[in-house]
């Protein structure tokens, strides 16, 4: 996941089956108005407890455009290759929840289920799920929905190592923290994970009973 190599940010020509740019004008309160935004699919993501071990299942990922954001602007020019080696791939290695688009014809609890399952190797049924809440995401350029969900496992609902889907491309570790580590990374002035992330984990110490 580390090994980084010929790194290169090139203008946006093609089309996309996840992101498509466009503009909406519009007229607020008698002015004239243009706002530039992208349309991406919604999402679900889900909070996921070992009960066995008393353990949160999270994943691990590197994520180009946290990767890019800890670059400095004279060091990533269009066109460029990127030194790896004065920013290595741990600048974009992000901890988050189990997430997943949607993009299939099935119930969002039924695509939470699969990406549990794809990601972190537990067999879950969409009747496990508690829904915790659904928010606006990126409300400045995409408004796109994300539904948040909790669920409780055990070891022996482990059928595999997770990891990801490869044949789309998911390179994916699944990380373990116990509560104390989890509340000592909420403390953290700077953390490479998503605000969904830190709301989950906060509703999970305020709502769940756990020490």
């Amino acid at each position: 996941m580390e090994k980084l190599s010929d790194v290169v940010c090139k203008s946006f020509t093609e089309n996309s089956p996840y992101v498509q740019p466009y503009h909406m004008f519009f007229v607020q309160d008698g002015r004239k108005r243009r706002w530039d935004l992208l349309k991406i699919h919604d999402s679900v993501a889900i909070l996921i407890f070992n009960v066995t071990r008393q353990v949160l299942v999270l994943v691990k990922q590197f994520r180009p455009a946290v990767y890019l954001s800890n670059i400095q602007d004279e060091d990533k020019v269009l066109e460029k290759h990127i030194d790896t080696s004065k920013y290595p791939a741990e600048l974009g290695l992000t901890i988050e929840l189990c997430a997943g688009i949607v993009d299939k014809n099935k119930t969002l609890e039924e695509i939470a289920c699969e990406e549990v399952d794809e990601e972190c190797g537990y067999t879950v049924q969409p009747a496990d799920l508690q829904k915790i809440v659904c928010y606006r995401s990126g409300v400045g350029v995409s408004g796109d929905k994300q539904t948040v969900y909790y669920v409780e496992v055990t070891d022996e609902m482990r059928t595999s190592k997770g990891g990801g889907n490869l044949d789309e491309g998911e390179l994916i570790e699944v990380i373990e923290m116990s509560i104390e580590e989890a509340k000592k990374y909420m403390k953290r002035e700077d953390v490479l994970s998503p605000g969904g992330f830190l709301f989950a984990l906060t509703w999970f110490f305020n709502m769940k009973n756990i020490k």
